[in-house]
């Protein structure tokens, strides 16, 4: 092996206690998780049973002027209570512009189904109990998960009850009828995300109590910057502002499942056809990447937008995929993931082959990150004739890593950034990074196009994402099949302690303690396994690939200079197209990453 790959290669196995003082952010305390883990599931029941499907039906008939008008009606009518927190806080100018946009909607807006203060420039001013109780210097303490309503804790729970006492049209039968109906339609305009997140998150109870800790807060994080910023990091971060063009792409589509006979599971994919026959494109997404995610279905969206069927699949890392797809215990050896991945597309490619015969022109690959990864393992080992695996016509790969162990050494670099802050302030910076994450999560637009992150804080934003990934991947692998590494029980009700010790665990551990240990089991030497990380073993096979193009930006932190060098000189000007920055997918969704795509696949039609 070169000196310049071995410096990156995984070693052996060695055991070694996580640092005590690895960064952590401070969630909010949920010592009532079995019973607020039950409520959430009940509760995710409730809304993939019934309000998705209903909202759909509801949305499709009700015009969005009605809409709007029952809105403006409820903002109305519960007026008291707002009036009322804003002289419990002190806030006199709230309170009279609520009482002014009260009478003049009321009025003139009759009896509030038109909102004329705004149009007047009437400012709104938002108020409630819960932000009365953080005004008074209430902290909450204990997370709770309300039936049917979701996140809380004590201080908005009960905020929110007396909410609902403060509200007239509660004290008399014929309106709470009206009470009832509009939670439903503003609850029917949220349904969707709701649903969409509930469904591609690994853990959605952990995501949204994480998000809760932050979000619900009251005060204003520190805005200010510590040091000079990461171009790279803050450009990847743009990752979480993708969104599709069209909000109702998701309901555009279909979703069915295959039977693996390989682990005896059915497994989920999503697909959108067009009329007409065209080519199918299969969108393979990165590391534990749900196909419902925003990055995912912003590429579908582009690729059906321009002319092709599309076909959407679940990353390698995401335990959608572990559990029902992957014939190991664990991911994380190419072969082994690359392998179960192409029979899960042979098996939707037969199905959608005999359900919709003679509709596919030519067949091709879009993948991105680990995906982009694993279609290039595909473009130097496919033989159709063979392995009866589908075969692509084209194969295209935007931002993948070449050597899979330096981007894992990059994300676990990220995530321990903040140990250069001082011990004593490391805490409270931690948290206010999240804290930031939140708010500009409910004002997108305040901060222009450069997010307000100092390096080590949008390093470890990064990083921190990153983690999230590798625990749902411990904690899978290791209910299912555990190697006795994790001190802590491994419970699906009560996860705190376990996801904590995960925490702690870096790729690097990761590799070193579960998937290097559990391939030796199956024959595989951890030389084999460290050319299996690394494209640059599949040189030749790359370099007379025809229909290899990949897409890349030439900041990207998984792949060093080297690493670009290698891909410029391997696959040339005509298969190769490189931005000048936009970090790791951050300009996933730009006008000119989605014109390369669809330039990349030219010839298919």
């Amino acid at each position: 092996m070169p000196a310049s790959q071995a410096q990156t290669a995984v070693t052996a196995p060695a055991q070694s206690a996580p640092p005590s003082d690895a960064p952590f952010p401070e969630f909010i305390k949920d010592p009532l998780e079995p019973l607020n883990r039950g409520i959430w599931k009940l509760n995710k029941g409730i809304l993939l049973g019934v309000l998705q499907p209903t909202s759909r039906v509801y949305r499709a008939v009700v015009p969005v002027p009605v809409r709007q008008s029952i809105k403006n009606f409820a903002r109305n009518i519960t007026y008291p209570g707002r009036a009322v927190n804003h002289c419990l806080q002190g806030r006199w100018n709230g309170a009279g512009d609520e009482s002014i946009r009260f009478l003049c909607n009321t009025t003139a807006g009759v009896g509030g189904l038109f909102d004329v203060a705004s149009k007047w420039d009437i400012p709104k001013s938002e108020a409630n109990f819960a932000q009365t109780f953080g005004h008074w210097g209430w902290k909450p303490s204990t997370y709770l998960v309300l039936p049917l309503l979701g996140p809380s804790d004590e201080s908005h729970a009960l905020g929110l009850a007396l909410d609902k006492a403060s509200q007239p049209w509660n004290y008399q039968s014929p309106y709470r009828y009206a009470s009832n109906a509009a939670t439903y339609d503003r609850v029917s305009d949220q349904a969707e995300n709701i649903a969409q997140f509930v469904r591609s998150e690994a853990d959605s109870y952990a995501d949204a109590k994480y998000a809760w800790s932050f979000a619900a807060k009251h005060e204003t994080p520190d805005w200010s910057l510590g040091g000079e910023r990461d171009a790279a990091t803050l450009q990847t971060m743009g990752v979480a502002l993708i969104r599709c063009k069209d909000p109702k792409f998701i309901e555009r589509g279909r979703e069915s499942s295959v039977h693996l006979s390989s682990t005896g599971r059915d497994m989920a994919f999503n697909y959108w056809l067009q009329p007409e026959g065209a080519p199918l494109i299969y969108v393979a997404p990165g590391l534990g990447t749900h196909r419902l995610s925003e990055p995912t279905l912003s590429i579908a969206e582009n690729l059906y937008r321009n002319g092709y069927s599309v076909v959407t699949t679940t990353g390698v890392f995401h335990p959608e995929f572990m559990e029902r797809a992957s014939t190991s215990a664990l991911p994380g050896y190419p072969p082994a993931d690359c392998h179960d991945l192409w029979v899960e597309l042979t098996e939707i490619d037969r199905m959608l082959e005999k359900k919709f015969p003679d509709r596919f022109h030519k067949k091709g690959i879009v993948s991105f990150s680990m995906g982009g990864f694993q279609s290039l393992y595909f473009a130097t080992h496919e033989q159709p004739q063979k392995s009866g695996l589908v075969s692509f016509d084209r194969y295209v790969a935007i931002n993948p890593p070449v050597h899979l162990n330096h981007g894992y050494v990059a994300v676990d670099r990220f995530y321990n950034a903040p140990l250069a802050w001082p011990a004593d302030e490391r805490q409270n910076r931690i948290n206010n990074s999240l804290h930031k994450v939140a708010k500009l999560a409910s004002m997108p637009s305040s901060f222009g196009s450069v997010p307000p992150f100092d390096a080590i804080e949008s390093k470890f934003l990064v990083g921190f994402s990153f983690r999230l990934t590798l625990r749902d991947a411990i904690y899978s692998s290791q209910k299912r099949h555990s190697m006795e590494v994790l001190a802590a029980p491994l419970s699906s009700w009560s996860r705190d302690s376990s996801y904590r010790e995960i925490f702690n665990t870096t790729y690097q551990d990761y590799f070193q303690k579960y998937a290097i240990p559990y391939y030796q089991t199956r024959g595989v030497g951890i030389d084999e396994f460290n050319r299996s990380i690394n494209l640059m073993t599949h040189e030749n096979k790359l370099r007379s690939q025809p229909n290899v193009r990949v897409i890349l930006n030439r900041n990207d932190f998984l792949l060093t200079p080297k690493d670009t060098a290698w891909l410029e000189s391997t696959l040339g000007p005509s298969r190769l197209k490189v931005f000048a920055d936009g970090g790791h997918l951050g300009n996933l969704a730009s006008d000119k990453v989605q014109a390369a795509v669809i330039d990349a696949l030219s010839g298919l039609k």
